[in-house]
């Protein structure tokens, strides 16, 4: 247990301090993270509206803070070029996720083609019940897509791994609520990168 609480904070180490230096994405990450939690209670209640939640609001202020504000050059405070980081990713890194996220955005589609999604689905009679199934959709390509890559890393790594990056996945809403939740005041004082980068998190 505790090589794997090491490993743990070693990938949300690295995550954060090569992918989270802009205050605008940590501030969206903040927004997100509230919306995933939402998101989390509404799987008990209403899954296919959870989904909805979860890619048609927090994945994409996620991403949104990822793909157009985050510095893209060479890391003065990390010394790392781009192709490291992108390189030494665990989970999913840019180019990874330009691939889930048009698998996500095209997988409607489906639904035109199959309404029933090959007999997995009722077929939508309306607006609403469209939405429901593409919400239902979008929660397979989720929980595919988390688990896609910890079998990748399972294959390419270790087990360990895999279950540890499947954890961060899973907690990182809560973990990014208390590590962004002063992001906005940070962003209203005119403060457009983290200074505190250069400085390892306590372990």
């Amino acid at each position: 247990m505790s090589a794997f609480m090491h490993a743990l904070r070693e990938q949300r180490w690295d995550d954060h301090r090569y992918y989270h230096h802009n205050r605008i994405n940590q501030s969206l990450h903040f927004i997100s993270a509230i919306c995933f939690v939402v998101a989390y209670g509404l799987l008990f209640v209403d899954p296919p509206l959870a989904a909805l939640l979860a890619w048609g609001v927090s994945m994409v202020t996620r991403q949104a803070g990822h793909f157009f504000f985050e510095p893209l050059g060479y890391d003065e405070v990390n010394q790392a070029t781009h192709e490291y980081k992108e390189a030494i990713k665990v989970g999913y890194n840019l180019s990874r996720k330009l691939v889930l996220m048009g698998i996500w955005a095209f997988s409607p589609v489906l639904l035109v083609w199959q309404p029933d999604l090959f007999g997995l689905l009722t077929p939508h009679g309306g607006w609403l019940e469209l939405a429901r199934n593409v919400g239902w959709m979008w929660l397979a390509v989720g929980v595919g897509g988390v688990l896609f890559r910890m079998l990748q890393l399972f294959v390419q790594e270790d087990a360990q791994t895999a279950l540890v990056w499947g954890t961060k996945i899973v907690t990182d809403p809560f973990h990014d609520i208390m590590l962004y939740h002063r992001a906005p005041l940070h962003l209203m004082r005119g403060e457009m990168y983290d200074p505190g980068h250069g400085v390892r998190h306590a372990s």
